[in-house]
């Protein structure tokens, strides 16, 4: 795999950097991003030095160490999280005029102190041959009675559902999102328990009638190696909620970089780096998400699934309601 980046062939490195390096603190897997930042060595010379882990633990050494981090770049996978950030403090604005014209403003900070670099949707999944994807057009539907001990989702300690409630909350008002979420803990199939994946195999399995998932967990089931999760996958349809009002709700993985950034020049060359057709491409092909920047390098296999209309709310706004968002499922019961 060769990516070729135009920006680094019209810069000239300046020797007066402490270090021709760049470093990274991922909340994503090793796997869904070292590949990428081997290019990036391979193409401009710098070196990237990796340190992953889950997002609250590297939010919390972020904030320990303070002024005296070397990290440059934090990479979050989801919006509410890289507002966490924010509101820790760890985080500056980035000025990067390329940023700034290939992100859509509704996937960035307003602050520019993060920016969206793929993004995925929060799908509705239906088990084929037991229900008619015509009975559900949203979020909203899942709290009809029909739908009482059929639906399987994971818990409340989820971002990836937090942030889903944040944005009806956003959309609807506190009281209403209220309304919406003790409707929809009433009709859990068994108590939330394991990720996305394990939705739709306990889908699969007839535990469950309906799930709630991302769609890059749905892709990577369906067009990854392991038999046992394309064989579950294939037994769920896609439902995409809320085509005639809001739009489907969708989040990013997204980045920004450090206050204490010791290389941020490089930082910045970093993530205009994964803005390239190239890594955009890469990222729809190998991890089942979506481009931010064009939709045309969306993997054929995504294509698959047609095209959706997408929430624009300003993701930013996940952040806002997070607290709110928590508690209102906390007072339904949603564990």
């Amino acid at each position: 795999m060769r990516f070729i980046s135009l920006l680094i062939a019209s810069t000239v490195f300046s020797t007066s950097v402490l270090a021709n390096e760049v470093n990274v603190y991922s909340a994503r897997e090793e796997q869904l991003i070292k590949p990428l930042l081997n290019a990036f060595s391979k193409d401009t010379g710098i070196k990237v030095n990796l340190v992953t882990s889950d997002d609250d633990p590297l939010l919390e050494r972020l904030k320990r160490e303070g002024t005296n981090s070397k990290a440059d770049v934090l990479i979050m996978a989801d919006a509410g999280r890289l507002a966490r950030a924010v509101q820790y403090g760890v985080l500056q604005p980035i000025q990067s005029p390329r940023l700034q014209q290939v992100i859509p403003a509704y996937l960035r900070d307003p602050a520019k102190r993060w920016f969206g670099l793929t993004s995925r949707a929060r799908v509705i999944f239906y088990a084929k041959g037991r229900v008619n994807p015509n009975e559900i057009k949203s979020y909203e539907d899942l709290t009809a009675a029909k739908w009482k001990g059929r639906i399987c989702v994971r818990s409340s300690n989820s971002i990836y559902n937090q942030s889903l409630v944040a944005s009806m909350i956003a959309h609807q008002g506190e009281a209403q999102a209220s309304q919406w979420v003790k409707g929809l803990v009433q009709n859990f199939a068994r108590p939330p328990s394991g990720g996305d994946r394990d939705q739709i195999k306990g889908l699969a399995a007839g535990e469950c009638d309906i799930a709630l998932g991302n769609t890059y967990y749905y892709a990577q089931m369906l067009f990854g190696g392991d038999s046992s999760q394309k064989a579950a996958a294939t037994k769920a349809g896609l439902i995409w909620p809320n085509q005639s009002t809001t739009g489907t709700h969708i989040n990013i993985s997204g980045a920004g970089i450090t206050t204490s950034a010791p290389n941020k020049a490089n930082a910045i060359k970093l993530l205009e780096y994964m803005t390239l057709d190239d890594a955009q491409r890469w990222y729809s092909t190998v991890n089942g998400e979506y481009p931010v920047t064009n939709k045309a390098l969306t993997s054929a296999q995504l294509q698959s699934w047609g095209n959706f209309k997408a929430d624009t709310l300003n993701l930013g706004e996940l952040g806002k309601y997070n607290q709110t968002a928590v508690k209102l499922m906390d007072q339904a019961g949603w564990r």
